[in-house]
């Protein structure tokens, strides 16, 4: 009852959480990369309602108040983690004012 209660209350109210009911399986939380590849399986069947909500929380979920209430833009992406940088870093010199071009984060394909 507790993981029914999360599932038909709760998911509308996070931004990028979507249910996929899957007959006869355990409830489970999959956590997918910006690719959809599973990273992580999370068993929901022990935990409460308040358990399900702080771990979503705690994995950078966005929790809005209402369902079709509007998301920051600081959120679009949550819970998403920045991706890793491929080029590598470089240290600044002592007498360098400026960063490298480089270090600027960006993700053309969010």
């Amino acid at each position: 009852p507790q993981v029914k209660a999360f599932v038909t209350q709760d998911i509308p109210l996070y931004h990028n959480l979507e249910m996929k009911h899957l007959p006869g399986a355990d409830p489970e939380l999959v956590l997918l990369s910006h690719r959809y590849e599973e990273l992580e399986r999370i068993p929901l069947s022990d935990m409460t309602r308040e358990e399900i909500n702080q771990l979503v929380q705690e994995l950078g979920f966005y929790r809005k108040e209402a369902p079709d209430a509007p998301v920051p833009e600081e959120f679009r992406f949550a819970p998403a983690r920045p991706l890793p940088t491929l080029l590598p870093t470089q240290a600044p010199t002592a007498d360098s004012k400026t960063l490298p071009e480089h270090t600027k984060e960006e993700h053309p394909d969010l």
